[in-house]
């Protein structure tokens, strides 16, 4: 039933559009709505679309886990999809059929009982279940998408990963390295309520479900629905090496292959960075096509090599850069790079092209996907177009006593634009009717707060990324504590629409 949607590829399915309904059997499930209304005292159904199941039950008790936490269960074989037992297949395996099948199935049946839950299960912790009356959860989401607020960070190792997260964001020193932080992924991400003194954790999906026009706003509502249109994570490569040379999937090509309504346009925006940091991006002038991917399959080959300073541009990479990277632009960070990545939110669907010859932390070699990649790239995008609309597009909007505010994307083709502020004193802003996501590039320790007292002020940090929901409307960010007196930045990010 699912194989059209879950295919053979490691990595890429189809959307699918699947239900609860269409996993059960219906003889057999008539069958037992027949049992339950002879049956006598309390009777309890659990499962997989129980709710489904009793539609009418007198007391309905929802249990959820974020899916980074399913995405370790994965890793170590202890979770089944639905309808299926998956646990043997390899992690990646898992992921893509929750990715294109499972969660789709699940946040459908989400939205549709959220509203009538009687008590809400946290089971993020094995053995160590929570829960809340669904009136508690239910408000605690009204009250978090009334102002800034911040998701919980995933922190993984990668092939490439660096140093930089380690010390700066206080992670385990133990570990070789972190490549990725998944900063602000709603779809992925966890978030964090105080019910009584007590941390209940739940997936921050929840929020978008339950509180979608007032923390995206009714214009990024219309066009994306409960999508959370924006994805900020960290990439680092301090210490560590390049990242896959890779293209993401024009719009078309993602709609007609894999089914997704939108792409993944993104950008390398610079942290920090070593001397010498480089980004790869853009073609070099004259590329012939098929020479190229025709290297890049010879490269596959045991013993192979690319040389992809024969073919992509090499920018040099300083820290505060901005480098734009609409969808069908060869690119990736070199080493020596702590990058924060804003981007369109689908998030799996990287090309990638060239590996530098290297395994993968599972000892295989990582999956190369040319194919696909060669029906994306956007060959007329080398060093003149690159120089002219993907580096440093940088231009001051405005300034005042203490601050001033520049665009400094995204590329014209991309719908998220981004503004960077430097300011000493308070800065005003205005979320427009649309959701904003913030990073502080620059200063220790800020705060945030509502000139009319909407929302209880807020204290962010270096390198944090924090959310602003629509209905906050307006908020002052401020530098606060060590950062008085200092020049600060931050980097805001939303849905870019006609004015």
């Amino acid at each position: 039933m699912t194989y059209p949607y879950v295919t053979d590829d490691r990595l890429f399915g189809y959307r699918s559009h699947f239900s609860y309904n269409d996993f059960f059997n219906a003889k057999a499930l008539d069958a037992f709505r027949t049992t339950l209304t002879h049956a006598t005292g309390c009777v309890l159904v659990y499962g997989h679309g129980a709710a489904v199941a009793v539609p009418d039950a007198d007391l309905l008790v929802y249990a959820d886990m974020p899916r980074w936490e399913i995405q370790q269960r994965y890793r170590r074989h202890e979770v089944k999809a639905i309808g299926v037992d998956n646990s043997g297949e390899e992690a990646s395996r898992q992921y893509k059929r929750g990715y294109f099948v499972d969660w789709i199935v699940c946040d459908n049946l989400k939205r549709q009982i959220i509203d009538k839950v009687h008590y809400w299960l946290d089971t993020t912790l094995p053995q160590q279940p929570k829960m809340i009356t669904g009136h508690t959860l239910r408000s605690a989401l009204e009250k978090t998408a009334s102002g800034p607020f911040r998701l919980v960070p995933f922190f993984d190792p990668a092939s490439w990963g660096g140093q930089w997260m380690k010390e700066v964001c206080g992670l385990d020193p133990e570990v070789p390295n972190y490549g990725w932080c998944f900063d602000c992924v709603p779809e992925e991400n966890s978030l964090y309520l105080s019910v009584n003194g007590v941390r209940f954790e739940i997936p921050s999906q929840d929020l978008v479900i339950a509180q979608t026009r007032r923390l995206l706003g009714p214009a990024v509502e219309a066009r994306f629905g409960v999508d959370f249109p924006i994805r900020f994570d960290f990439l680092d490569t301090m210490g560590g090496g390049n990242l896959s040379l890779q293209v993401h999937p024009t719009t078309q090509y993602i709609r007609d292959t894999f089914g997704m309504i939108y792409t993944q346009d993104e950008s390398y925006y610079l942290l920090d960075a070593e001397e010498g940091a480089t980004v790869f991006l853009g073609l070099k002038p004259g590329v012939d096509s098929q020479e190229m991917v025709s290297a890049l399959e010879a490269a596959q080959e045991p013993g192979g090599n690319f040389d992809a300073l024969r073919f992509v541009n090499q920018w040099p990479a300083a820290k505060h850069d901005h480098f734009l990277i609409p969808a069908g632009t060869i690119h990736c960070s070199g080493a020596g790079a702590m990058v924060l990545e804003i981007s369109a939110t689908p998030s799996i669907f990287t090309f990638k092209l060239w590996d530098w010859g290297r395994l993968g932390l599972d000892g295989r070699p990582r999956p190369i996907n040319i194919k696909h990649g060669s029906h994306v790239i956007q060959w007329e995008r080398d060093t003149d177009y690159a120089k002219a609309r993907l580096v440093h597009q940088v231009v001051l909007v405005a300034e005042g006593d203490g601050w001033r505010e520049e665009r400094t994307g995204l590329h014209e083709n991309e719908f998220i634009e981004t503004r960077r502020h430097w300011f000493s004193k308070p800065v005003t802003h205005h979320t427009n009717g649309g959701v904003n996501v913030l990073n502080v590039v620059e200063g220790d320790e800020l705060i945030v707060e509502s000139p009319t007292h909407a929302f209880e002020p807020f204290v962010v940090h270096y390198a944090e990324t924090f959310v602003v929901p629509a209905a906050a409307e307006t908020y002052t960010i401020r530098p606060y504590g060590a950062s008085v007196g200092k020049e600060c930045g931050t980097i805001k990010a939303y849905v870019r629409f006609r004015e």
